[in-house]
């Protein structure tokens, strides 16, 4: 069973998914106000896309190896703007913020939550001294500010951060998770 909330008054209507095909639109009306809303089955647009765009770069950009390694990834933790999502993490700056057609980040968010901004933040993934992977974190000059442990990041900071590490944009939590290196 899943539910689907009234656009109106908030209130969750429940329904089978099973009974219905990818693809396929349905009308609700709301019991407690009355309102009439649809919405479309299906799989987010968003993750096709991704896997197109990695697709494509693996394909032609021509990095050197150690850039092509698994570099970690971030989760955003389910909450109820969106679902929980796992997005890999590329050496470099990640410029994290919400996903919209035109926006040029490069690892986004798909939600609707209206306090996370189209360029948000950014974890700059390098390689220190030792070799090791470093993630160093940074405001993207947001409106609602970037948050570590429930301390806000000043612009023009930047914090390194590790493997566990939960991280607030808005009203979404993050965090961050680093592949497991050999010793």
């Amino acid at each position: 069973m899943k539910r689907v909330r009234c656009p109106k008054c908030d209130h969750y209507i429940p329904f089978d998914e099973t009974n219905y095909t990818a693809g396929q639109s349905l009308v609700f009306q709301c019991p407690e106000c009355g309102k009439q809303f649809g919405i479309r089955i299906g799989v987010s647009k968003l993750r096709q896309t991704q896997r197109d765009e990695s697709a494509a770069l693996s394909a032609d950009d021509g990095r050197r190896d150690s850039e092509q390694a698994p570099c970690g990834s971030i989760v955003v933790i389910e909450n109820v703007f969106h679902y929980k999502q796992i997005i890999p993490l590329r050496m470099g700056d990640n410029v994290i913020g919400r996903y919209q057609k035109g926006n040029p980040i490069n690892t986004p968010i798909e939600t609707v939550d209206p306090s996370v901004d189209n360029n948000h933040c950014v974890i700059n993934v390098s390689r220190d001294k030792h070799g090791k992977l470093k993630y160093v974190l940074r405001d993207g000059n947001s409106n609602t500010g970037t948050f570590v442990d429930n301390v806000e990041i000043p612009p023009r900071e930047r914090r390194v951060i590790s493997d566990g590490t939960l991280f607030t944009i808005g009203a979404t939590s993050i965090i961050l998770h680093t592949p497991e290196e050999e010793e």
